[in-house]
């Protein structure tokens, strides 16, 4: 019996990550606010991400982005470039409209499996 739960809770799992993402689009801006962002549908192999790119020499320079993003590519990166060191921080998540949205809507099928995985957990 445990056998079938475990598999119920893999299935919900996979359902859930193969749905592709709605993140919030934002172009380069220098505020966190994004005013003429739009909200896209993620390719099947992509993550919601929130970029941030500060010039190291000058800390009232910094660029912001939002959008979706490969997960080989979330993290943070020190570099230089011309001379000019930098930091870019890419923040990535995994849920509808993660990166900056003001709320969070989740598909039927998510929220199915949260409710499965919920209910399911206090079974174990």
């Amino acid at each position: 019996m445990k056998s079938v739960w475990t598999a119920g809770i893999v299935l919900s799992a996979i359902i859930a990550a193969a749905q592709c993402l709605t993140c919030r689009q934002c172009p380069v801006g220098t505020s966190a606010t994004c005013l003429s962002g739009k909200v896209i549908q993620c390719a099947a192999n992509e993550l919601c991400f929130d970029g941030e790119l500060r010039f190291n020499g000058t800390e009232e320079l910094t660029l912001h982005k939002s959008g979706c993003l490969t997960p080989t590519l979330c993290g943070t990166i020190v570099n230089s470039i011309l001379g000019e060191g930098f930091t870019l921080v890419l923040r990535c998540c995994a849920f509808n409209l993660c990166n900056g949205a003001a709320s969070v809507q989740l598909s039927v099928t998510a929220a199915l499996c949260a409710a499965m995985l919920s209910s399911l957990w206090g079974l174990l």
